[in-house]
């Protein structure tokens, strides 16, 4: 564990070497509304929990938002649950709301989060969606996620905003969040006098610039802390900003726990013995929890695709965060293929772990590069899905983990760490006040 003047010279390191960001001037863009419905289980079944499923377009679903099978059951339920385009997590006004999900979370402990974050176009909703197993041949079925279109994409509008939750049959919950390095989420926030609209330091006021920085690091900082897995994305082999971003994240996460230390035992009853004092004693020794990093390139071109350019890209990974606590953290998996060359075996469990999609081409032929490209987000799902990721300090139900999550979204909003990381880079000149 570091001290404080440690941290007070990574920090000054860690600011010298930041990219320069563009400055850049796009139209405003306008958020897409969110929202779900739910395919769900027989009432005789009240205990297993709601499966969040598409977006509708507008207004609710009849018959499809409640627990129930029978028309009786399902006007009532779904006049308690929140409104179908309010639920994210993470508002655009960088406020966490547990209201909005809570009704669809229940007393369950088998259960896992699987977040992601990246740049825009990276194909981040496209993955959500095939880990949440969604079928696209269904007719009538919307996804999940919602997934960027070319007018989307031509009017320079993101799809996600903040942070978007869904769950699975399998008790997967998904969190879709909002680009880093975003040039509309940077527009949208951008006053006419160069000033930040939101608020993400207690109040402080920042330019745009900076506050977008800082919001990149807070949402990284926030995911590695809530979820078992974070899906890193990157577009290509050659743009390492997701890796720096991390990196900058593993510094600034210092002591931010994970949601089930700060609320109560899932027993009322204390214990000495068992999980529980093991769990304590973790928390003694200053170990903090990490979510496990999946490092996902996307948009490999044919000629990256090659076992040695793969072998390359691990071996600059594993330098690259040869000194995180990333390599520190092991999450093994129960079955690999070993015939596959997209990710790491089985005996170097103990390195990031690194899965390559190839480039989706629909000109240069078809077929065999949408099998290819289809075949790898099947393989990236059963990895995912199979992981033996290390659980959180307490055993803790889906309702604590989502009421543990917004104290520590408080947490990272009043870090000191990332406040000074914030004054760092004001005094290094790098960004304007």
């Amino acid at each position: 564990m570091l001290n404080s003047g440690s941290y007070q010279i990574s920090i000054l390191l860690l600011s010298s070497v930041v990219t320069e960001r563009r400055q850049f001037r796009l139209p405003i863009p306008m958020a897409g509304s969110t929202g779900g419905t739910s395919s769900s289980n027989p009432s005789s079944n009240p205990s297993a929990p709601k499966i969040l499923l598409a977006k509708p377009s507008a207004g609710p679903v009849p018959g499809k938002f409640g627990r129930g099978g029978g028309e009786d059951e399902t006007a009532p339920h779904r006049a308690r649950l929140p409104p179908v385009g309010s639920l994210n997590l993470l508002s655009d006004s960088w406020e966490f709301h547990i209201d909005r999900f809570l009704p669809f979370l229940t007393e369950n402990t088998d259960f896992k989060v699987v977040g992601i974050i990246g740049p825009p176009g990276v194909g981040k909703s496209t993955i959500m969606n095939e880990l949440y197993g969604f079928d696209g041949i269904s007719p009538g079925m919307l996804p999940p996620f919602a997934v960027q279109s070319e007018d989307t994409r031509a009017m320079a509008r993101h799809c996600t905003v903040g942070i978007e939750p869904r769950i699975s049959s399998e008790r997967l919950i998904l969190l879709d969040t909002q680009s880093v390095f975003s040039p509309s989420v940077l527009s949208e926030i951008m006053r006419p006098d160069g000033s930040s609209t939101v608020s993400v330091l207690s109040g402080e006021s920042l330019s745009s610039e900076l506050a977008h920085e800082i919001m990149n690091i807070q949402l990284g900082v926030l995911l590695a802390s809530i979820c078992h897995i974070l899906l890193v994305v990157s577009e290509g082999v050659h743009d390492n900003n997701m890796w720096h971003l991390m990196l900058t994240v593993d510094l600034l996460k210092h002591g931010i726990p994970d949601p089930s230390s700060v609320t109560p035992p899932l027993h009322s009853q204390s214990s000495t013995l068992g999980p529980d004092k093991e769990a304590r004693d973790k928390v003694h020794e200053g170990e903090e929890y990490m979510a496990t990093p999946v490092f996902v390139h996307t948009k490999i071109q044919d000629q990256d695709l090659s076992p040695l350019k793969i072998m390359q890209t691990k071996e600059a990974l594993l330098q690259y965060f040869s000194s995180s606590s990333f390599m520190r953290r092991k999450c093994g998996n129960k079955a690999t293929d070993p015939s596959s060359v997209t990710h790491i075996n089985a005996k170097d469990a103990s390195l990031p772990n690194l899965f390559v999609i190839p480039y989706k081409n629909k000109d240069d032929y078809p077929r065999a590069q949408c099998e290819s490209y289809i075949s790898s987000l099947w393989k990236l799902r059963d990895q995912v899905l199979s992981m033996n990721c290390p659980s959180f300090t307490r055993n803790v139900s889906e309702r604590d983990w989502l009421k543990g999550s917004a104290k520590i979204w408080e947490l990272v909003k009043s870090s000191p760490i990332i406040a000074e990381y914030d004054r760092t880079l004001l005094s290094c000149g790098m960004f304007r006040r």
